[in-house]
């Protein structure tokens, strides 16, 4: 899937401007060719640390939708929105509106939704609202509730529940699919942290059970694999979807793909059966 990068559509198509990835897709997925999506965030990006070109400004005065998360996920375009009295659409706040807490008590504190397929499906919903395309949003849902039952077989019978990320971005899939998420969080991932640092961090996976350590595509991996070498466990990637890679998208990933990737190094770590 090519995601329209022009700051305005051909004649007849709606101006859509979304945050980043996981955003961007589902637009362009439920408007298909009614719709000129641009993406933000550049491929290979991290969303968090986005600054905004002129262009992009631009682009968000001239949208007629402009979709995002708000809370402080990207500062820069939260601004620009406001500044630019642009028609946005925060999607955190609609699907936190009508989740609050999910069933297993997950309490909605990090912006990270779109990791746990039902929550994803709730900002599809809202995108397709205001699209106006109700048969292209069930089509989007009904792979996304096909995706949640994959992931509930998938990881059903595993030996062990919990895991261990660089980054504390997996607590919505965790909460959604019964397991425990613990973050190396308090050091920079480009950081050398201090011995008594990097000695807590190694009690913390040691005691935790886990046989591996899971980083990310776009920041760096040095702390993830500096603990898991000291605690003597393995490194595996888990994608949390914020971007993709030049590379991956012209091999053809998309959210489905990584998330079934995501599902497959899961049930490694986990020792699922």
């Amino acid at each position: 899937m090519v995601i329209t990068v022009t700051a305005s559509g051909a004649a007849g198509q709606r101006r859509v401007v979304a945050a980043f990835y996981p955003i961007a897709y589902a637009a362009q997925e439920i408007g298909g060719p009614t719709v000129s999506v641009r993406n933000l965030t550049p491929a290979g990006a991290e969303p968090h640390d986005l600054e905004l070109q002129p262009s992009d400004v631009v682009a968000i005065q001239r949208a007629d939708d402009v979709f995002y998360l708000g809370e402080g996920f990207q500062p820069a375009v939260e601004k620009a929105v406001a500044s630019a009295h642009a028609h946005g659409i925060d999607l955190l706040e609609r699907v936190r509106l009508h989740t609050g807490k999910d069933e297993q008590g997950h309490p909605a504190l990090d912006p990270h939704v779109w990791l746990d397929p039902l929550r994803y499906a709730g900002m599809a919903r809202t995108i397709g609202h205001v699209l106006a395309r109700p048969l292209a949003t069930a089509s989007f849902v009904a792979r996304l509730r096909a995706l949640d039952g994959t992931y509930r077989a998938g990881l059903a019978r595993c030996r062990r529940r919990a895991i261990v990320t660089s980054h504390a971005a997996f607590g919505y899939l965790a909460a959604r699919y019964g397991l425990t998420q613990t973050a190396l969080e308090g050091l920079s991932p480009e950081a050398e942290p201090s011995p008594r640092a990097l000695a807590k961090l190694i009690d913390t996976v040691r005691r935790s059970r886990a046989t591996t350590v899971f980083f990310e595509t776009l920041v760096s991996p040095k702390l993830a694999e500096a603990v898991a070498r000291n605690a003597d466990v393995k490194t595996a990637v888990l994608d949390p979807l914020e971007g993709l890679t030049p590379d991956s998208l012209h091999h053809g990933a998309t959210y489905f793909t990584v998330m079934r990737s995501n599902l497959a190094a899961l049930r490694l770590a986990l020792g699922c059966r």
